[in-house]
């Protein structure tokens, strides 16, 4: 998932069959763990820090956790608790990201213009939403009300997918920011040793891909249904650093030969000669962490480079994406 990426909830709204993972008696735990997750994750950010927006794709960190509590004040208490009184009105149209039928809403590209309300405002805004939520999740009988229940599970995964931008927001934005800073601590990738890439035979024949259960889902995960593939085979591995920066020396930035027409395109208007992130000091290839600057592990997969970067790669080394 990339910092273009939003969840996608809509076509779950009016469901008439829901798909439910977690059991009533566990929702309620559900919810505020998840809740909790995000006020952890954006512990470390300054208010200025959680109000940036370094590039028109990206939302700052304020507004995540704003838009994941009007979520919950949208299409749960606003819908389904009689008594619930609404925080702020203005919220609906700072907050909706691009959900027609829920009303309009502010520019995605200027969500770093609202710089009101606060980031301890947002915080208070997230207080009085959990509070209403927990009352609401005892008081409902959810057992009785599948279609309730579904919306508030949605709820939370639509949240996790909002903490992972969060992160992936705030590294583009720190990578911009001439001093680098940390967000948290280093913690070192678990990468033994890159052994020379193996192949595997895969069959191929008439399978079922997507999801068939009858807990969580979304709807891009479904339906279930065959395909026929070919017989294949595939790297046991990803592509690391190291074998990258192969790529790299051989001037495959410099070498249109290499790209789709599209990509070289893109590599020339954007000066791309490495992967997102990625700088070379005095020789030595660096990238920009959610700890700071680290020296780039050879062994890593490599991560951060686009669809036209992959392709060019798997032509230089004469082999084909996957499809």
């Amino acid at each position: 998932m990339t910092a273009q990426d939003e969840p996608s909830f809509a076509a779950h709204l009016e469901n008439d069959e829901p798909q439910i993972g977690d059991g009533p008696s566990t929702l309620g735990e559900r919810f505020r763990a998840v809740r909790a997750e995000t006020e952890l994750l954006a512990a470390p950010l300054s208010a200025e820090d959680q109000s940036i927006q370094s590039m028109p794709d990206a939302s700052p960190a304020k507004w995540h956790r704003a838009h994941t509590t009007w979520f919950f004040e949208t299409v749960l208490l606003k819908r389904f608790a009689t008594d619930y009184r609404i925080f702020d009105s203005s919220y609906a149209y700072l907050f909706n990201s691009y959900y027609e039928a829920l009303g309009a809403r502010h520019p995605r590209a200027e969500r770093g213009l609202i710089t009101r309300p606060s980031a301890s405002e947002v915080g208070e805004y997230r207080d009085h939403v959990d509070g209403a939520m927990h009352r609401f999740l005892e008081d409902t009988v959810l057992g009785n009300d599948p279609h309730v229940a579904a919306l508030v599970e949605l709820g939370t995964h639509h949240e996790q997918q909002h903490q992972e931008l969060l992160l992936t927001d705030i590294l583009h934005a720190f990578s911009r920011n001439p001093r680098r800073p940390h967000y948290g601590p280093y913690i070192p990738d678990l990468v033994r040793n890159a052994a020379p890439i193996a192949y595997i035979d895969i069959a191929g024949g008439d399978i079922e891909i997507g999801h068939g259960g009858v807990d969580f889902s979304f709807d891009n995960e479904r339906p279930r249904h065959r395909v026929l593939l070919e017989p294949y085979r595939i790297a046991d591995r990803p592509i690391s650093n190291g074998e990258w920066i192969e790529f790299i020396s051989a001037g495959a930035y410099r070498n249109p030969l290499l790209w789709l027409s599209d990509g070289w395109a893109v590599v020339a208007k954007e000066k791309w000669g490495a992967p997102l992130y990625w700088e070379n000091i005095d020789g030595v290839w660096h990238s920009m962490t959610l700890s700071g600057l680290r020296t780039i592990d050879l062994h890593a997969p490599v991560c951060h480079v686009s669809f036209y970067e992959a392709e060019a790669f798997a032509r230089w080394c004469g082999k084909r994406l996957p499809t």
